[in-house]
């Protein structure tokens, strides 16, 4: 499995960010639209990412829930259905929620620079720092905090949780579960 450093953070607008993250960036802005799906899963989180109609990928990942840097062991395998798929992890595994949101992507060196705009919750800064194989977590997480300092990112705006468990906080969102969410 491939490894990178995670750190989530709210911010007040992808767009007072953005001057300070393309000067930051060896390369970008690429906008992305991302219409996440995830599905009851014991061993970590399971989501299906359809980016359009025909292209999509399925990751599986772990990693703590924690406001600072953190590591995920990830796998993705490209689809060309994600519809379909979608309908056969729902009825198989139940689905237990949806997020979608625009991405704005930035690449510093190993560093991919997330500018997100997610419905219903708002914007947030994401930081991905992949490590190379047998690379120490103190590492990735330098980089983070290198990075998280020119972005002028301060540690109150740390956030613990996936944008998945973030929405289902949200006043009149239904939790879904396995059994019901499959029917």
């Amino acid at each position: 499995m491939v490894r990178n450093i995670e750190i989530k953070a709210r911010i007040e607008s992808v767009e007072s960010l953005q001057p300070v993250a393309a000067e930051i960036a060896d390369e970008g802005p690429i906008e992305i639209t991302q219409d996440d799906t995830f599905f009851a899963c014991p061993n970590g989180r399971l989501k299906l990412r359809a980016f359009s109609e025909h292209d999509g990928q399925l990751i599986f990942y772990q990693r703590p829930d924690s406001a600072g840097p953190k590591e995920s062991f990830y796998v993705i395998s490209p689809i060309s259905s994600p519809d379909t798929l979608r309908q056969a992890l729902s009825l198989a595994y139940g689905e237990i929620g949806r997020v979608r949101k625009h991405c704005t992507l930035f690449l510093a060196g190993r560093t991919r620079i997330h500018l997100d705009k997610v419905d219903e919750l708002g914007d947030f800064l994401e930081l991905e720092v992949v490590l190379a194989e047998g690379e120490p977590n103190e590492a990735g997480v330098s980089v983070a905090h290198e990075l998280l300092e020119k972005l002028g990112i301060s540690p109150h705006q740390l956030v613990e949780e996936a944008y998945v468990d973030l929405l289902a906080k949200l006043p009149n969102k239904p939790i879904l579960s396995p059994i019901s969410a499959g029917r």
